[in-house]
């Protein structure tokens, strides 16, 4: 098939979008289709062989400085033109993407749109709630333009639902478990991520350092944290606009901030850590979550959004109710920190967990979404 993806973020920037589209071009390629991808920002002029159309854009800012807005642009409607896909995917169409929209419309090319931020809840955590309804309000009418429209997690087809958008379907999770492994875990990694205490107990997290990931959680509880476990130490691993901020109130005689880590280092973070905390809130999935897996770290995460749709409470993590107190949080670092064996047997179903899940597999569940599409369409639906 001839795909034409128009996303709101790509390379050079790195997340759980941008690992998800790329590891899906990447087995697109080996499968033998063609791909045109259509992005925003300073991008590379090809990825994994194919042409990478870059549109005019420009900063939120303070927002959310990361991300470009891609513009409309006469040009990107050409170079589609040019293309002649069989398909346009939407990749979490708000503005540029949402562009991608009205393009497949206006050329009568049929549509798959796939949701992976869950935008009107960012809005709130972001300090913008006055812009909830006109969010959800764009992006239902976006995604209802599509002939099928794709969620990341079980969780995330009822907010989907609740949002209004029609004919749903799951992109299965897929993680890669060969470049995260836990026998990535090295001594001098470990080492810096405790700042040359490597025989303290480390929680670490990766992503993005920002207010809707929920991470001033842990500057309260890391002191309930170290009332049970006085050696425990934390790594954040990641870049963002609040890092300033935890940079101020996570006391840095026990935290590491890293900076952006990527690669060989980055599996290296992973695997050298003891659990995962991921408090976050708003996820719709928490790739972060099965690449912890991947390395064989578990993970306590917050029964929010998709993160119970990879965590198995008990078994390859634990789950907290989001209303949960500090407290609480700390408790149960505590319980894995402390019990060795218990966090042995969780890092082992964990790898196993991760293991049923590849990126083959979910592409090839995707081909056949495209081709369910172009159904769809030449049925006029």
């Amino acid at each position: 098939m001839r795909i034409a993806i128009f996303t709101e973020v790509f390379l050079p920037k790195v997340d759980g979008v941008v690992t998800r589209i790329i590891r899906t071009v990447d087995q697109l390629a080996e499968l033998g289709h063609e791909v045109l991808i259509l992005a925003t920002g300073d991008t590379p002029d090809t990825y994994a062989g194919f042409r990478v159309v870059r549109a005019p854009s420009i900063s939120l800012h303070k927002i959310y400085p990361e991300v470009k807005v891609g513009l409309p642009s006469s040009s990107v409607a050409r170079e589609l033109v040019h293309f002649q896909p069989d398909i346009v995917h939407a990749v979490n169409p708000v503005f540029f993407a949402g562009y991608g929209v009205l393009l497949a419309r206006r050329h009568k090319i049929p549509l798959l749109a796939s949701f992976h931020t869950d935008v009107p809840a960012y809005t709130k955590e972001l300090g913008i709630g006055f812009a909830e309804k006109p969010a959800t309000a764009l992006i239902r009418a976006l995604h209802n333009r599509a002939q099928l429209n794709l969620v990341t997690s079980g969780p995330m087809m009822d907010t989907a639902t609740g949002y209004g958008l029609r004919n749903l379907a799951l992109w299965p999770k897929a993680v890669d478990t060969v470049g995260y492994h836990p026998e990535k875990a090295n001594p001098a990694m470990r080492a810096k991520l405790t700042d040359g205490n490597p025989d303290a107990p480390l929680l670490i997290y990766v992503g993005r350092v920002s207010a809707e990931k929920n991470l001033a959680l842990l500057a309260d509880v890391m002191p309930l944290l170290r009332q049970k476990v006085p050696s425990a130490r934390l790594a954040m691993v990641g870049a963002g606009p609040q890092l300033e901020q935890l940079n101020q109130t996570l006391d840095p005689t026990y935290t590491v901030f890293t900076g952006y880590m990527s690669g060989e280092p980055l599996a290296q973070a992973f695997a050298s850590a003891d659990v995962f905390a991921f408090p976050s809130l708003t996820e719709t999935l928490g790739l972060v979550a099965l690449e912890a897996f991947a390395s064989g770290v578990p993970v306590v995460g917050a029964r929010a959004g998709g993160i119970p749709f990879v965590i198995d409470d008990g078994e390859t993590g634990f789950l907290v109710d989001k209303e949960a107190a500090p407290a609480q949080w700390a408790e149960v670092f505590a319980q894995l920190l402390i019990d060795a064996p218990r966090r042995h047997a969780m890092r082992t179903a964990a790898r196993a967990e991760a293991q049923r899940w590849s990126w083959r597999a979910a592409t090839e569940t995707l081909v056949e979404y495209y081709e369910d599409c172009t159904n769809r369409f030449n049925r006029g639906e």
